[in-house]
Formats: structure tokens, sequence, C-alpha cells
């Protein structure tokens, strides 16, 4: 019988993963999917042996998908920065007029175009799990499309932020510097929307490296060209726009290139098609979800932000609520990095057809996710007396950063989890479920818990950030239930019925 077994295990540990240079990559995905259900699925085996080799089977999965990931999110919130920083080397009303411009505008652009490309992350990724390849580019046109439209709405708000900005309070000579700081951001707009959808298109095919790569050589060319541009050739702080403007498209460029030219992406691309102008309101309905889901997210930082402005040390407040949001925004790009991990992964198994497979992606990459997190968290406590130094050099700021540190931690923990949850929701489809879950959460239960906490019984920051994290918990607590209830039979179910409208490429695809 151990004879038996161990002969067992060794065929399936020789079984071929994903490399296969003779094979397309597409067959490489569809014998990894079924090679890891059949392990799960294979009750002869004990069960430690079939959980040590699955576990061996999706952990080169995850950190195949979730390592260059974060990568493409490290830097493209690199890029961001590193023109903050050089706007702020030109003095401190250039430094409040892009900071204005990055964080409160740009930062609203961001999210909504990265919201509604997260229709493709689910589509692409059930599409390329069961096998129909040729939707992925058809799916990719349709969101461009979409979110090009979406992009003139807000170029028109690009163009009137002035009177904006002082109609919300903000002074003429900031918001007339912030106003030229966000004209060159415009053609930003147009790249999001054509960045987001080929990503996700690249993503649900496990195809991350690329991405990475092209975005650390447009690292290195944005520093170079923003340095020569801003302060050698005096463009100031339209030249800094322009040119993070400029990288995002070469992010673009260098993207499509890859997808035209490479024998990967050869049955998921078959050229331009008016294909991609059908089924827009309905594909419009699943974008307008995931923008809703991830901006309510976003906006909910911003306010608490704009509520610390308002207590009665505002600017000790904003200091150490800044340096602790920072650190938390570095950290989060490695939650996200795995969000998009989990999105693909259960999207492509549930597309493919497989519960058991879809199920053990979703605890394996919680707890990874999990445990990372935590192991940040402790080195950020050991770290919390010198931690502030960093950003400044004021012992008032670094104490009042000290003290949210133990905030921070638990706020840590819980982004390892939550985002990855919302990964999985975006894998299923269930967008506009998270959306309900997090205006509840965020804006019926964190703001006022941090407004009461933070006025009322005089915690100031701290209650402010307790509130935010009251949020967090409650609704990491509700993605963790359903996720633990779903039924994943009843969810591949679901993905077959969306498929199969797929057929028809005019149908509606996505009705309810």
């Amino acid at each position: 019988m151990n004879g038996n077994q161990s002969d067992k295990q060794e065929v399936l540990l020789q079984q071929p993963l994903i490399d296969s240079k003779e094979s397309s990559s597409n067959t490489h995905h569809e014998e990894t999917s079924h090679h890891l259900e059949s392990i799960l699925s294979n009750t002869e085996l004990p069960v430690f042996t079939r959980t040590r080799l699955a576990l061996c089977v999706e952990l080169k999965l995850l950190i195949k998908l979730a390592a260059p990931a974060v990568i493409v999110y490290m830097i493209n919130y690199l890029m961001s920065m590193s023109t903050q920083i050089m706007c702020g080397h030109l003095g401190n009303l250039e430094l409040a007029a892009a900071s204005l411009g990055n964080t409160g505008i740009q930062i609203f652009a961001y999210g909504l175009m990265l919201g509604m490309g997260s229709a493709v992350e689910t589509l692409c990724g059930q599409a390329y799990g069961a096998g129909k390849y040729d939707m992925l580019g058809v799916y990719l046109q349709r969101s461009t499309v979409l979110l090009m439209a979406t992009g003139i709405p807000l170029a028109i708000i690009y163009i009137f932020s002035k009177p904006l900005l002082i109609l919300i309070g903000q002074s003429p000579d900031i918001a007339s510097s912030a106003s030229v700081f966000v004209y060159g951001l415009i053609p930003q707009i147009f790249a999001y929307a054509a960045n987001f959808p080929i990503q996700k298109f690249l993503q649900a095919q496990s195809i991350v490296a690329p991405s990475a790569y092209i975005s650390t050589a447009t690292l290195v060319v944005h520093l170079i060209l923003s340095y020569l541009l801003v302060y050698k050739v005096g463009l100031g702080l339209l030249g800094a726009s322009l040119m993070l403007s400029l990288s995002w498209w070469i992010i673009v460029v260098g993207q499509f290139i890859y997808i035209k030219m490479s024998q990967r992406c050869k049955y998921t691309w078959t050229g331009f098609t008016l294909e991609a102008f059908s089924g827009l309101p309905q594909f419009f309905k699943l974008s307008a979800a995931s923008a809703v889901m991830l901006c309510l997210e976003t906006w909910y930082f911003q306010v608490l932000v704009l509520i610390a402005g308002l207590l009665k040390n505002p600017e000790l407040a904003l200091d150490s609520l800044s340096v602790c949001m920072t650190i938390s925004g570095w950290v989060f790009m490695i939650s996200v990095g795995f969000n998009a991990a989990a999105s693909v992964r259960v999207s492509n198994e549930l597309g493919a057809r497989n519960p058991k497979s879809a199920s053990f992606s979703v605890t394996v990459v919680t707890v990874l996710s999990f445990i990372i997190a935590v192991i940040i968290a402790i080195i950020i406590l050991a770290l919390r007396h010198v931690l502030s130094y960093a950003f400044t050099e004021g012992e008032t700021v670094a104490n009042a950063v000290s003290e949210l540190t133990p905030l921070l931690a638990v706020t840590l923990i819980l982004n390892g989890i939550q985002p990855v949850l919302s990964g999985v929701a975006v894998g299923c489809g269930w967008q506009a479920f998270v959306a309900y879950v997090n205006v509840g959460c965020y804006y019926v239960v964190g703001i006022p818990l941090g407004v009461l906490l933070g006025f009322y019984f005089d915690f100031g920051a701290k209650g402010i950030w307790s509130g935010m994290i009251g949020g967090t918990l409650m609704q990491t607590l509700i993605l963790i239930w359903v996720t633990y209830r779903t039924d994943w039979n009843k969810e591949v179910d679901e993905a077959v019925k969306r498929l199969n409208r797929w057929d028809d490429k005019n149908a509606a695809l996505l009705e309810n």
C-alpha cells in the first residue's frame, strides 16, 4: 500500500506544472489547472500528502503572479512619488500644488479607471480558464473603448480644476498652481484607459513579468527626463506632470508591442474588431460596480485626512497621519499584488470548472498574504521610535507617529487579508456586493466611529485611525464569512452560465 502511494506521489510530482517549451502558454495553463484539481480530488492519497503536493503547485503559481505584480504597483507608486518630490524642490507652493493634484484630483481618476478596468479581470480570467481565448482580445478592446469614453468627462473636470479647487476652499495661489500641474495630467487619463485593460488582459493569462520589466525601464527613463524637464529646461510643474503622463504612455505602448509580438498572446489577441463596440451597456454595468467598489475604498482614506484637518492641532494630526499612511501605502502595494494574483487564480479556476482548485487558491493566497503582513507589522512595531525620522526631524511629530504605530500595525495586518479577499470577489464577479459592503462598513461605521472617538472622546488622530480600523475590520470579517460560506460548485455554474453567452459575441453577456 505504501509503495503504491509513493509511486502515485512520484507520478504527480513528475507531471509538468508550467514549463514545456514545445507547448503553448495556453496548453501550459490547461495542464497546470487540471493537474492541481486532480491532486485535490485524489482521495486515495493521505490528506497531508494531498495538501503538500497541491501547496507546491499553488505556491509556484502564486509567486509567479504576485511578485511581478507587486513590482509593477510599487513602480507606479514610485513614479507619482518621485514627481511630487521633484516638485517639492521647486518650492513650498509647488509641493502643495503637486500634492493636491496627485492626492486630490489624480487619485480620483486613478481609482475610477482602475476600478472600471477590474471588469476585464473577471471576464478575461474566466474566459481564459474556460479556453475561450479569442474573447480576451474582444474584452480588452471593449473595456478600452468604455474607459476612453469615461476619460472625456474626467478631462473636462481637469480643465476646470482651478475654479473647482477654489470652490472647495483652496487658496487662489495653490489652486492656480495645482491647475497647471493637473493640465499636464490630462494625457495620463487616457493612458490609464488603455493601460488598465491591457494589464488585466495580461494578468488573466498569468503574464505579469513583462509588465514589471517595462515598468522598471520606464521608471529609469522617467527619473532622468523628469529631472531634465523640471530643472534644466525649466518647465517646472507642467513639465513634471507632462513627463508623468508620457511615462504612463510609454508603459502602454511597451505592453501593447509585447502583446502584438509575443507568441504567448497569439490566440488571445487576434487583431482589432468592431465587436468591441457591442454589448457596451452590459459591460458598463459590471465596470461601474467595480469602480464604485474601489473608489469608495480610496475616498474613505481621503475623507479621514480631511476630518483630521478639523482637529484641535491639525498640523500635528495631519503630519502624523501622513507619515503612517505613507508607510501603509507602501506595504499596501504588496497586498495589491496578492489581490491581482487572487483574482487571476480564482477566475481562471472557475472558468476551467475546478471548484476545489478555486477554494484551495483562496485559502493559500489569504494565509500567505496574512503571514507576510504579520511579519511586516512586527518590524514596524520594533522600529516605532525611529520610523518617523525618515520623514521628518521634528521630535513632536516623531512621538505622535510612535503613538499611532500600534494602530498602524493592526491596519497592516487587516490589509494583508482584506485586499486579497476583494481580489477573490473580483475573480468571482461579486463587485456590486462588495460595493454595498464598502458603503456600510466605511461610511456608516468607520467614519462616524472615527469622528466620535476623535472629537467627542478627544482621542484626536488616534481616534480617527481607530474608526478607520473599525470599518476595515467589519469589512474584513464580512468578506471572510462570505468567502467561507461560498459554494464553489455554484460559483463554477455561474461562471459557466456567463461563459455560455460568450458564444454569441454580440449578445448581452453580463445579464444577472
